[in-house]
């Protein structure tokens, strides 16, 4: 058992409209928990905050931002397509069910945008995420996953 209560009700959900100093430390925390190649800047993050096509969800205990998670919305010829981006949770708070409740959290929100086609990608090394995202009813689709980096010239 780590640190951390098994209270939920200590945790409240929001989405986040504004970034203090404070907040953007407790980001590139979050970030660097989830990928040791992340580095995250303020730029980045408060484009993503004035985005109209993502939400950046928050869960916080007190004053610290101890998970987060973006829903992007995007169309294509094929339909209306949302992505959840960048779930994580810190790992002092991690085995809780703060991960399912910040999905579910997410989930709610994008029903606002249904009819949409829900996407996210997780490492297979995330064992305990992947096995979240079934239990939610994602299922895993056959297709080969490309990414490549665009730099400005």
């Amino acid at each position: 058992m780590n640190a951390c209560t098994e209270n939920l009700s200590r945790y409240n959900f929001s989405e986040l409209n504004d970034c203090s100093e404070a907040e953007f430390g407790q980001f590139q925390k979050l970030m660097a928990a989830l990928s040791s190649r992340c580095v995250l800047t303020a730029e980045a993050l408060k484009a993503v905050i004035a985005s109209p096509d993502a939400r950046l969800y928050v869960l916080r205990s007190e004053d610290r931002i101890v998970a987060c998670a973006t829903l992007c919305l995007f169309v294509s010829p094929t339909g209306r397509k949302a992505s959840i981006e960048d779930v994580v949770v810190l790992p002092e708070y991690q085995g809780l069910g703060l991960g399912l409740k910040l999905m579910q959290y997410v989930l709610d929100q994008a029903q606002s945008w249904a009819p949409v086609t829900l996407q996210l990608t997780s490492r297979p090394a995330r064992v305990a995420a992947n096995a979240l995202y079934q239990k939610l009813g994602f299922r895993q689709k056959e297709t080969n996953f490309y990414t490549m980096k665009l730099e400005k010239l």
